[in-house]
């Protein structure tokens, strides 16, 4: 069964969150590691297969599948397919007022 995700849909309900969303591309087996933000990131993968590791676990969300990960944490992204992933991600913007 093949996931399609809605892009537009899940910026809009991301936006109303008080989160960004952009789109990011990786070959197979790029790793991005020991990565820290001073914001909450939301991370949803739409295309291939995305190992998260944080807080002392991996996941390996499915395809539509939200994760957040919280501001301050220590955290590692991994494409594990074979393939090009994608994936949505978002952080939590600055609260004004």
């Amino acid at each position: 069964m093949k996931v399609t995700v809605d892009r537009q849909l899940v910026a809009a309900e991301w936006q109303e969150r008080g989160f960004s969303c952009d789109l990011w591309v990786d070959p197979p087996g790029q790793v991005w590691e020991d990565y820290r933000h001073a914001t909450d990131e939301l991370v949803m993968p739409v295309a291939g297969r995305l190992e998260l590791e944080f807080g002392g676990e991996a996941v390996q969300p499915a395809l539509g599948e939200e994760v957040l990960i919280p501001a301050g944490v220590l955290h590692t992204g991994r494409n594990i397919g074979g393939t090009t992933a994608q994936w949505l991600y978002g952080y939590r913007r600055a609260q004004t007022g």
